[in-house]
């Protein structure tokens, strides 16, 4: 399949895509952290355009969707960078691909948007952590677990990040990765 992984910079989830022989490409306004030549660097409506993609799977950015910044709820939607997030979304979710999958915190998309058709955590792909994650799915069925293991605790308010006080940019991009486990199920899976 024609995989584009959307909104990803770290490469965890095309990587585990390209493991299993299909053509996977990420794509971010970042650069890619390991140099890979399947990413590309832009925005991901240029792909969305040009490419007839078999599934995409995006990770759209949080940081005025997340239910973290609901207090800023407010002033977000009075600038109209929550309702810009929110249709950045739709665009990505109304593409013509037969398998869409978007992920994202619990947060604003259920309100404005739609409830999610799945709720995930890594403790249930072998990664002893909660962090609730959503995932709203277009042809493509409920991940199932594949390790349930006993959670240590949320992965922001644990000693692996400094107890959630990873400050800026470097702890934003800590608390989005996506865990190996979870990246491996979804290649595995609806691969």
């Amino acid at each position: 399949m024609n995989v584009l992984v959307a909104c990803e910079y770290s490469g965890v989830v095309r990587d585990e895509f390209r493991k299993r022989g299909h053509m996977a490409m990420s794509c971010d306004l970042r650069p890619d952290e390991g140099n890979s030549e399947w990413h590309f660097r832009g925005d991901v409506r240029h792909a969305l355009r040009n490419i007839q993609w078999d599934m995409i799977i995006a990770f759209p950015p949080c940081q005025h969707l997340s239910a973290v910044g609901a207090r800023y709820w407010g002033e977000k939607m009075a600038d109209g960078r929550l309702l810009e997030a929110v249709e950045f979304v739709k665009l990505i979710a109304e593409s013509d691909c037969p398998r869409i999958v978007i992920e994202n915190p619990t947060g604003i998309l259920s309100r404005m948007w739609r409830e999610p058709d799945q709720i995930i955590h890594p403790y249930m792909f072998g990664e002893p952590w909660m962090k609730r994650t959503c995932l709203w799915l277009k042809g493509v069925p409920p991940l199932e677990p594949t390790n349930m293991v006993e959670p240590q605790g949320h992965w922001v308010q644990t000693e692996a990040i400094g107890e959630g006080k990873v400050p800026g940019r470097r702890g934003a991009k800590i608390r989005a990765r996506t865990f190996t486990g979870v990246a491996r199920a979804m290649a595995s899976q609806w691969g």
